[in-house]
């Protein structure tokens, strides 16, 4: 049997040649807003380095999967933590194959910037089952009879500094309440502990950098608003301002999948009604928070 530090190679080896490839593809492809981008010979081409990462390096525990079937269609909302490089989102995904095969298809919310910033990464993601994030998307994959992985923190999540690193942000977003109102689905919350110790976010500088901008009447930096600038200490940088992708560090992560959340009503209407929909978002966030504190809690004793 090859020693976990040599199996690495050839699962690195696999992933470097199928993001050459998807540099390769053409800028009008994999631009996330078709589902039958979604290719399970590229997943299974994934999964040896996932399952490394999995292993060997992050060690990751996970429990809560009873809570969910596989035959029915779900909206999962997680919590973000990491950075670009987000590993316990992937590593989810790891345990989502595992108990329910390649070709059951789970479809993530993608933010539209990825496609900007990182086209080759992007296209390999819509490969992988990333679509945009937009209602329409998200909608024709809950009809099709998928499930919806959603993370509503977004790029503030991600990059929320570390003493924080056990709150959800879930930035205020509630377009994924209203989706899953208007499509009749269950929210299942899936949080983590332990990703967002793979770097350390000292603070976020972004409102002072977007103030500095305004008066110097500066551009953003390839004309893209990051919405975060963060000051962080991780690989390769040291420091590093701004929101750059990083090396984690082998943070021990344990994922929990949590019983779904079941509303009193549901329809176009409650999904148009603003009190309703209000208090929905806070009991989910109230979920995962409790959640995610019972977690972190047992993590320590």
């Amino acid at each position: 049997m090859r020693p976990p530090f040599l199996s690495v190679i050839p699962a690195l080896k696999t992933v470097s040649e199928l993001y050459f490839k998807a540099e390769q593809t053409p800028p009008d492809r994999l631009k996330g807003w078709s589902l039958t981008d979604r290719d399970p010979h590229t997943i299974e081409q994934l999964m040896p380095w996932w399952e490394w990462l999995y292993y060997y390096y992050f060690r990751v525990s996970t429990d809560g999967w009873e809570h969910v079937s596989p035959r029915d269609k779900t909206l999962y909302v997680g919590s973000h933590n990491g950075g670009m490089a987000a590993p316990d989102m992937f590593m989810m995904m790891v345990d989502w194959y595992w108990r329910f095969g390649l070709e059951r298809p789970v479809y993530g919310l993608m933010h539209p910037k990825v496609w900007q910033v990182m086209p080759a990464l992007a296209r390999l993601a819509v490969q992988g089952g990333a679509v945009q994030a937009h209602p329409k998307t998200a909608i024709a994959a809950l009809r099709s009879g998928a499930s919806v992985l959603v993370y509503p923190g977004g790029i503030q999540d991600v990059f929320r500094p570390y003493p924080q690193r056990h709150d959800i942000h879930l930035n205020g977003r509630q377009g994924f309440v209203k989706l899953a109102l208007r499509e009749e689905v269950p929210i299942v919350p899936a949080i983590s502990c332990g990703a967002h110790e793979t770097f350390l976010v000292l603070t976020d500088i972004y409102p002072q950098v977007q103030a500095l901008r305004q008066q110097l009447g500066l551009p953003w930096l390839f004309g893209i608003d990051p919405e975060v600038c963060p000051i962080y200490l991780g690989l390769p940088w040291g420091v590093a301002v701004g929101p750059l992708p990083h090396v984690p560090l082998p943070a021990r992560i344990h994922t929990r999948v949590c019983p779904p959340i079941v509303f009193d009503r549901y329809g176009p209407d409650a999904a148009q009604d603003e009190d309703y929909v209000n208090d929905c978002y806070e009991n989910v966030r109230r979920s995962m928070q409790t959640a995610l504190d019972d977690l972190a809690k047992e993590l320590s004793v």
